[in-house]
């Protein structure tokens, strides 16, 4: 199968060719990102291979269609940049990699957490300019705390366990309650509850039109002052200006992102020797108690491999005109995020 690899890093190089040495796919890797300005660069390939930023939306779509692509394959586990109705409606196989590996992102969430807490990311700074004073580095301990976790598919049931490995009292809210998280403690609450009795809340749902700013003014009103705010999930579940309101309120006492909602210009690239446009974004950076990453809760040697890995069975199984291991029907995930 010849496939166009947009949004091509040099790690996802060498991941897919390390990778289809037991495919034989003829893979095409381009830096660009897909968008309508970008997407002739597809012409011809049966399968173009997208990833988190990059835009599969209508236009982009009829596009494809008519220049012979058949198969979307992400490689990733998001799915809100693809119009799947559209995809759907024009005959689209559009594939996933839903599971590349939940313990990557439920680490890295929870090393947010403990930074926070702990407010490792000031202490490593004062350290190095020979800073050993304690002041302003009071932490808090995670035992005795309540986290509210929303979302407990893989990723959240993974986070959950973890919390309760600290000692944290876990509520959660979740579509489909986890009967093994029951059986371990986990009380599962309507949003509301959640949101006033949790210490730390990190978000683990899919964003679908329900779950866009779910972090709002109106949800952030009914939060604890002080509290602990991680989103290692997708950018749009929090009103970033919102987020900037409660952070000078006191609201929130601590916010860990690893993902932002107009991430698409920023994360990904190096952009050291320019001066960032986005006005938002560099506001948050602002304050001593906000840690952000880019996006790189995914990456990690293991997850890596596997998101290769699953991507190219999934070409392979459309190639053979079988369904694909990660095929994602539009009906399906309306589902998952009802």
């Amino acid at each position: 199968m010849k496939v166009a690899v947009f949004s091509t890093k040099s790690y996802d190089k060498e991941f897919l060719e390390a990778a289809n040495r037991s495919f034989g796919h003829e893979l095409v890797f381009l830096e660009p990102r897909l968008t309508s300005q970008t997407v002739s660069l597809a012409n011809g390939f049966p399968t173009v291979c997208v990833f988190v930023n990059d835009e599969v939306d209508a236009r982009v779509l009829l596009h494809l269609q008519r220049h012979g692509t058949k198969h979307i394959a992400l490689r990733c586990a998001g799915y809100n940049n693809v119009d799947l109705q559209v995809a759907e409606e024009l005959g689209f196989i559009v594939s996933r990699v839903p599971a590349y590996s939940p313990q990557a992102v439920a680490e890295h969430t929870m090393a947010l957490i403990l930074a926070l807490a702990r407010k490792l990311h000031k202490s490593y700074n004062r350290v190095r300019e020979g800073n050993f004073a304690l002041d302003g580095l009071l932490g808090i301990d995670l035992a005795g705390k309540t986290a509210g976790v929303i979302g407990t598919g893989k990723i959240g049931r993974l986070v959950a366990k973890r919390l309760l490995a600290f000692e944290c009292s876990v509520c959660a809210f979740d579509l489909r309650p986890d009967e093994e998280l029951v059986s371990l403690g986990v009380e599962y609450v309507g949003y509301d509850e959640l949101f006033r009795k949790s210490d730390i809340i990190t978000l683990h749902c899919p964003l679908v039109p329900a779950t866009y700013h779910l972090v709002n003014e109106e949800t952030l009103a009914l939060m604890k002052r002080g509290v602990i705010l991680i989103n290692t999930s997708r950018g749009a579940l929090v009103d970033s200006q919102a987020v900037i309101r409660a952070l000078k309120s006191g609201k929130i006492g601590a916010l860990g992102l690893d993902v932002y909602e107009e991430e698409a210009d920023l994360f990904f690239e190096d952009l050291s020797n320019q001066v960032i446009q986005d006005d938002v974004f560099m506001r948050m950076l602002t304050f001593p108690n906000v840690i952000i990453t880019g996006h790189q809760a995914f990456f990690t040697n293991n997850a890596m491999q596997a998101i290769a890995r699953m991507t190219l069975e999934n070409i392979t199984a459309v190639e053979r005109g079988e369904p694909p291991p990660g095929l994602l029907r539009w009906q399906e995930a309306r589902a998952i995020g009802a």
